[in-house]
């Protein structure tokens, strides 16, 4: 399975991580719950991230009035990717639309609060859910799916905090790139193109643009420009990946906002009393869940890193009478918090059972000797056999190093 050419989508099904129904419709994947745990295990990462950043979380709801994406200027400048209105009520004149964006959302939320200078920066993050209506023909796997995942946040600041908010963010996403072994290929910072796309406003245009250069250059990375990639109400540094086969594809974002501020009236009050417009920063450390797993299977190739893996020790039993001594095992790690599973002798001999869990970090054999005495026999996945260890002792090591969310498995 290594030598051939790492597919996701072949992948995720071969290791019952996510697979698909024409029922549910296309685009529209569904975790199964091996996939499930490492979805889960990067969101409880990214929301640790951010909370150690002074990030505040908050939920909004996957729905809106098609009143306030006129507002932000989704309807006029986005539509083309967005759902119909659903019309709601006895003379259908409510009009309901699944959201394309959380950032309408996170400015109502600013806007339900009055905020003094001394506020900020005010940093709201969420994973939440959004939609955006692709077309049958470019969905594939979970890269271009049409309901998303989005991790997600706003910081709402001052003029004179943008630049260093926005530099902070690149260094979360830096952070989190390699604690989770991704390989940045390259930095765009996307400008507006031809067309009545994008927002009508040059001189916006030309302050937010002027501070993500700045945001570049103080952070000491290198960059190429690419027009016709920007948001549509302002410009944006993508934060490019590749996959196997050498096809890009962006994954993180950092934009400065002067656009939704303003169609939202938000402000803050000043040291000098009086109303001031917030700068609204928005960034993704990982951009959709979705998109990150499907680079993480392929970069991994199923051989997650300990923290990550859907199951991460497999308890084997050498005979039907460990059995009881290899549950016991099993149930101190749920205890600690791992992810742990039996591999009882009904699944085969003991040789067929270590090679079915070849992609799990860590494998504890016991025998009849070991389950005398307390111990396990540790298998590494690789091949390294550090040896026997008393139960105790071993659970320690396995939970420190998923704590570490590092790389290596043993220390």
């Amino acid at each position: 399975m290594h030598d051939a050419p790492a597919d996701h989508r072949r992948l995720g099904r071969e290791l019952d991580l996510f697979d698909t129904d024409p029922l549910m419709g296309a685009g529209l994947p569904y975790w199964l719950p091996d996939g499930a745990a490492v979805r889960h295990a990067l969101e409880e990462y990214i929301r640790d991230a951010e909370r150690r950043a002074g990030y505040r979380h908050v939920y909004s709801p996957a729905l809106g009035k098609r009143e306030l994406y006129e507002i932000s200027g989704h309807w006029d400048h986005y539509r083309d990717d967005m759902y119909p209105p659903m019309k709601l009520g006895p003379d259908q004149s409510e009009e309901m639309v699944l959201r394309p964006s959380l950032c309408p959302h996170h400015a109502l939320v600013y806007r339900s609060r009055s905020h003094s200078y001394r506020d900020l920066p005010l940093r709201i993050a969420e994973l939440g859910s959004m939609y955006r209506a692709e077309l049958s023909g470019v969905l594939g796997g979970l890269t271009r799916v049409r309901a998303i995942q989005l991790n997600d946040a706003h910081i709402f600041c001052t003029l004179e905090q943008a630049v260093d908010e926005a530099r902070g963010a690149l260094e979360l996403i830096a952070r989190a790139y390699a604690d989770l072994g991704i390989e940045a290929v390259r930095h765009r910072l996307s400008l507006p193109g031809e067309g009545g796309k994008y927002v009508a406003d040059p001189q916006l245009w030309r302050r937010a643009t002027a501070l993500l250069k700045e945001v570049l250059a103080e952070a000491g990375v290198d960059h190429e420009e690419a027009e016709g990639e920007a948001a549509f109400y302002g410009p944006k540094i993508d934060v490019q990946i590749a996959d196997p086969a050498g096809r890009e594809s962006t994954l993180s974002t950092v934009q400065i906002d002067f656009h939704q501020p303003a169609r939202f009236d938000l402000h803050y009050i000043g040291a000098d009393g009086a109303r001031h417009r917030p700068v609204m920063v928005h960034r993704s450390i990982i951009g959709s869940v979705e998109r990150a797993v499907a680079h993480l299977i392929e970069t991994h190739r199923g051989a997650f890193p300990a923290w990550l893996a859907p199951v991460q020790l497999a308890v084997l039993p050498v005979g039907e009478e460990q059995l009881e001594q290899a549950a016991a095992l099993v149930r101190e790690a749920v205890a600690l918090g791992l992810r742990a599973e039996l591999a009882g002798p009904e699944q085969g001999t003991l040789g067929a059972r270590i090679r079915a869990a070849r992609l799990v970090p860590y494998q504890a054999v016991i025998g009849a000797r070991e389950a005398r005495a307390g111990r396990a026999d540790v298998r590494l996945r690789g091949g390294l056999r550090p040896g026997e260890l008393p139960v105790p002792e071993l659970l320690r090591r396995i939970a420190d190093r998923v704590a570490a969310r590092g790389t290596a498995l043993w220390e």
